[in-house]
Order: C-alpha cells, then structure tokens, then sequence
C-alpha cells in the first residue's frame, strides 16, 4: 500500500529511473539473492517498504514467520546496501512498534516504553529491528538510513 503510493509518485516524476523486483523475482529472504542483485543494479537509494504483512489471526498463527522474514527482509537489504555504498535509504516501519498504551498523540518518545500489542508483537519486533539496523548504520558507517512510521 504505502510502498505503492511511493512508486506511483516517483514514476511520475520522470527523473527517476526505479529498479522494482516482483516476490518472485527476487526472495528477499536470500541474503545471496539479495547480494547478487544489488552488485548488478546500480542503485543510490532504496524505499523499503517489503515486508510479510497479515491480520490477527495470522500474526497468532505464524508468529516466528513474522519475526523471521520481516528481520531477514530488512537485515538482507539494509547490510546489501551499506556493502554496495548506498548511502540513502528510507525504511517504513509501523505504528504498532508502540506500545499498546502509548499516550495519544503518539510521541516518538514512546518508543521501548511500554507493552506492545501481543497480537502484532513479533511483527513489531522486527520492525523495531529494523529501525535499530538503521540508526546503527548511520552511528557505525556515516549513513543516511531513515525510518518513518506511516499512521
């Protein structure tokens, strides 16, 4: 959804050239996959928004699946692209990485300071993950990798 409105606004642009990858083009789940095909791609920044998505009764059923292959997603493309010098990325995370009780508005100081949402936890957990992956980057290496929560 939001990673479809983001490709929909720079194909209009027409100064972008975007290289995409259908699921079964390419598994974001194999490190070496993923590896092989940003040593060929020529890219300068990425938008990541893939991610394995479901409802409730899914994140009950699966929830190692959940946890597994969204932090495989995001740790095969966030060190895929620090090892072929991409220096901007913008990671979408989600606004259940706050706790179930958050104030409201949400602060992004509300982050870590509470229970999540037990329901959605393992898929909260990997993005909270990811937004970690990011800072680290940027700490450890000079990066420029953002994490933005669309509500």
């Amino acid at each position: 959804m939001v990673g479809s409105a983001i490709v929909r606004q720079l194909a209009q642009r027409g100064d972008v050239e975007l290289v995409l990858r259908t699921r079964d083009e390419l598994d974001l789940l194999d490190g070496r996959a993923v590896q092989a095909f940003f040593a060929g791609a020529g890219i300068d920044q990425i938008y990541l928004a893939a991610a394995k998505v479901g409802g409730i009764v899914a994140n009950n059923t699966y929830p190692a699946d959940f946890i597994y292959e969204n932090m495989m997603i995001e740790s095969n493309i966030i060190h895929a692209a620090h090892l072929h010098n991409v220096n901007k990325l913008l990671f979408l995370g989600s606004s259940c990485i706050y706790p179930k009780l958050a104030r409201q508005p949400m602060a992004e100081s509300e982050l870590l300071q509470g229970t999540l949402e037990p329901t959605n936890e393992p898929y909260a957990i990997a993005k909270i993950a990811g937004i970690k992956l990011c800072e680290s980057y940027n700490r450890q290496y000079g990066r420029d990798y953002r994490s933005v929560m669309p509500t």
